[in-house]
């Protein structure tokens, strides 16, 4: 079987989506033959680009001869002649517009819905994005397979740890991460909040007393971070998986994340639940999971074990063949 794959996110992020394919496609190329299909973007004007010409019509024309063209996002064509599989990360643009760009939203509500009909297979990276394809698009539970994220190898318990005593939130500074109700949630207990995630979008700032931005940084260091990390606090607003939760769990951290939704089964009981609304719970969250600590690490460590890349990647190209 020859795949064709939009690889044109590695191009535009380093974040969840780079990770997915990092991660899969040498465990895919081992199972089907792979051509790599890269758009270039640059800048706004790039961007416009990949959305009006190269997912419409570049894309799917340069597939042709594959027998299953993926695209590991719902940026993709509405029309292939290749059968299609689409992965969907999460649908938080349609639940939570406020918090994105206008071109995001506007480019989600009029073309990722046909993308998503165009596709034979539509894979989700959890339990809940498939409930929320299900309930939001309207794609019928015969077309979807789960697929889910896991942590790279990078991501154990045993290596360096950073010093000091601190709590940990990563993740782009973006709305939706609810950066503001971490910091708050931080100072009421008097401990250091250090952020590790890219500049992003909406204003949103990692600062503030008790507050250390570390930036980008790289998979060593992240985890050198985790590791050292008295409690990881991930209370997003909305999530299709929350990689942060199980690469925490798989460095030994505690966690505290939100109730509901993909991080609590990616958790799987394994992590401090909090109301992501309310800043008394998240600083109680944080307080339990400090007191905690030994027994969370325990079972964050049996949890993480439980996802595979290896396993995903079966999944994957059981979907490529359901889809051919």
């Amino acid at each position: 079987m020859k795949v064709a794959i939009d690889v044109t996110p590695l191009e535009l992020t380093r974040a969840g989506t780079a990770r997915y394919l990092d991660s899969l496609l040498p465990r895919v190329e081992r199972e089907v033959t792979v051509e790599r299909l890269r758009g270039f973007a640059a800048g706004k004007a790039g961007t416009l680009w990949l959305d009006l010409a190269w997912y419409p019509h570049v894309l799917p024309h340069r597939a042709r001869g594959a027998d299953v063209l993926h695209c590991p996002t719902y940026r993709g064509p509405v029309r292939s002649r290749v059968p299609l599989v689409v992965t969907v990360h999460d649908l938080a643009v349609f639940r939570h517009p406020e918090a994105f760009p206008p071109w995001t939203r506007t480019y989600s509500r009029v073309v990722v819905p046909r993308v998503v009909r165009a596709a034979r297979i539509v894979a989700a990276v959890s339990e809940f994005t498939a409930g929320e394809l299900e309930a939001v698009l309207r794609v019928p539970r015969e077309r979807i397979r789960v697929v889910p994220n896991a942590a790279d190898a990078t991501f154990t318990d045993v290596g360096p740890r950073e010093e000091g005593d601190y709590v940990l939130a990563v993740g782009t500074l973006e709305p939706r991460k609810n950066l503001a109700r971490t910091i708050a949630a931080a100072q009421r207990l008097g401990v250091e909040l250090r952020v590790a995630g890219a500049r992003g979008w909406g204003g949103v700032e990692a600062r503030g007393d008790g507050v250390r931005w570390e930036g980008e940084v790289g998979d060593e260091q992240l985890a050198r971070l985790y590791r050292g990390a008295l409690c990881v606090v991930y209370p997003s607003l909305y999530e299709g998986f929350g990689i942060p939760v199980l690469e925490a769990m798989a460095c030994g951290a505690p966690v505290v994340t939100s109730r509901g939704g993909a991080t609590d089964e990616v958790a799987g009981g394994a992590a401090v639940l909090v109301d992501p609304h309310d800043v008394s719970s998240i600083a109680a969250g944080i307080e339990e999971a400090i007191a905690r600590r030994d027994e969370l690490r325990a079972a964050g460590l049996r949890r993480a074990s439980a996802y595979s890349w290896d396993a995903s990647a079966r999944l994957l190209v059981q979907a490529y063949e359901d889809a051919a």
